[in-house]
């Protein structure tokens, strides 16, 4: 049968027992702070990539549908700029606090539908929250200016503004912090959102609304349009493209982030992207290897492998490569725990779906037929399903394989040698991404040459998780243009007025 042909009244029916107690379950798209269904009531299937079950079916809306969304933020807009950041701020901090106490809730939809383990789930959950409790105190801190003027009798004033209706298209690996980190920082400048979350994760977007509702998010500021990888190309090039927008916020993959700010750039729209990562790994004599050992492990199997900001490439210096290798397989075996994110004591959940299981499969497959060499891993774990890749380690690896300039984007680190700093540097560097990148050295002399010449957005000394609410998060290059979290990611949303204050002498 096409499920995506049922109509809404079959949902239930798909519920099995587990599913249907979920507190926070949604089965429909959210616009003008109301449930809604497409307008043709065509719906699509969320699955559990664990085992393949049904979750529920959600709408599958159209451009109709996503063009009604976007005038209702636009309506909303009018009256939500006028709020005052004081009133904005209570906001987001009552929606924090019902998500701190909706933890668990949140955590069983987004291990359902993402597959990821629970505890993680929950690990997410809390640090999205906190861009709600960081963005909540931001937005009583946006401010403008007042520059010294060169005339004796003007006044020069700089104010900013929200620019508006922001499209927020986001990604399946971290499908909450990724709302609560855009949505947060647009809510605090005073905007409004349509969002489109991912067809593989939109059961905790629909969560995360629900609870912005019950902390008193006014009708049509915060929108969700869901939509079926059908749907997703036109519902997006609506959003990118359509009048009333003004400003695209995603994240994802380059080559999606390219068209996107193609279709931007026919509006002259503001656009903030954060795309692909390849992010260098890169560890030095002198560093503490144990300390690197373990950073390794949440640099690389976070989400496993499934994260944009996730070490890609490991660079090991050749006097302490052979003792890193011996020391990364050991904790693979002992920690790397497969099997479905709902079952104590797993570390590793399936991948999102089978695109990204042959991805992985075919980059590491390439590689092994050009010589590289299995450590550990390198296959599917057939006997827990066809999504559940094992935890791989990769050595001997060249320029010639795919994988030395792809960034897999699963559970596979792939691990050079190098001579020196300066062969490090150029080949950290040899690639188009620049999002984050990694250091491991006690020379502080070389801490501040590596900060200085990795040329990459973010760069972590001695440390595999750079990602916090009150820094600045994104890319350089081919990864991305603009800011998340911090100050910087509130004023990603707003537009800088300058106003001339004459003739004050008369």
């Amino acid at each position: 049968m096409d499920l995506l042909r049922f109509g809404a009244a079959r949902h239930l029916q798909l519920f099995t027992t587990t599913y249907r107690s979920m507190h926070l379950l949604k089965n429909k798209a959210f616009v003008d702070g109301k449930w809604q269904h497409a307008a043709n009531n065509a719906v699509f299937p969320v699955t559990n990539p664990a085992d393949d079950t049904v979750i529920g079916e959600v709408p599958d809306m159209s451009e109709k549908d996503a063009k009604f969304a976007i005038d209702v933020a636009s309506k909303a807009f009018k009256s939500w700029r006028d709020s005052t950041a004081r009133e904005r701020a209570n906001i987001l901090r009552k929606w924090n606090n019902l998500c701190l106490e909706n933890v668990d809730h949140l955590a069983e939809v987004l291990t359902a539908e993402s597959g990821k383990p629970l505890a993680e789930a929950k690990g997410e959950v809390i640090y999205g929250t906190s861009f709600l409790e960081y963005f909540a105190d931001t937005a009583r801190h946006v401010t403008g200016e007042i520059i010294p003027s060169p005339w004796p009798n003007k006044q020069i004033l700089v104010t900013r503004h929200p620019i508006g209706v922001i499209s927020i298209i986001t990604p399946w690996n971290f499908p909450f912090a990724m709302i609560t980190r855009k949505v947060g920082a647009l809510l605090a400048a005073g905007c409004t959102c349509v969002i489109k979350p991912s067809e593989d994760t939109p059961l905790t977007a629909l969560a995360a609304v629900e609870l912005a509702k019950q902390a008193g998010v006014p009708d049509g500021v915060v929108n969700v349009v869901t939509t079926s990888r059908n749907n997703a190309a036109s519902v997006g090039k609506l959003l990118c493209e359509d009048p009333a927008v003004g400003c695209i916020s995603f994240t994802g993959s380059t080559n999606v982030g390219r068209i996107l700010y193609g279709m931007a750039a026919k509006g002259i729209k503001r656009v903030s992207l954060e795309l692909g990562g390849n992010a260098p790994f890169i560890v030095f004599p002198s560093a503490d290897l144990e300390n690197a050992l373990d950073q390794a492990m949440l640099a690389k199997f976070r989400n496993n492998g499934q994260a944009c900001v996730g070490a890609n490439r490991f660079l090991i210096h050749e006097s302490v490569f052979d003792k890193f290798i011996e020391g990364f397989k050991g904790r693979i075996g002992k920690k790397c725990i497969l099997g479905p994110g709902t079952k104590a004591g797993v570390t590793c959940g399936p991948l999102v779906n089978k695109m990204q299981v042959d991805k992985v499969s075919g980059l590491v497959d390439d590689a092994v037929s050009k010589g590289a060499k299995v450590v550990v891993g390198g296959k599917v774990a057939k006997e827990l399903g066809d999504k559940f890749y094992q935890s791989t380690l990769l050595v001997d690896v060249k320029p010639s394989m795919e994988i030395y300039h792809e960034e897999v984007f699963g559970p596979v680190a792939v691990c050079y040698k190098f001579k020196d700093e300066a062969e490090a540097l150029e080949v950290a560097n040899s690639t188009r991404g620049g999002l984050a990148s990694y250091v491991f050295t006690k020379d502080l002399g070389q801490v501040f040459r590596m900060s200085q010449k990795l040329e990459f957005g973010m760069v972590g000394i001695n440390d595999g998780i750079v990602s916090v609410a009150e820094a600045p998060f994104g890319g350089i290059k081919e990864s991305g243009i603009g800011r998340e979290g911090s100050k910087h990611g509130v004023e990603e949303y707003t537009d800088i007025k300058y106003t001339l204050m004459s003739a004050l002498d008369k």
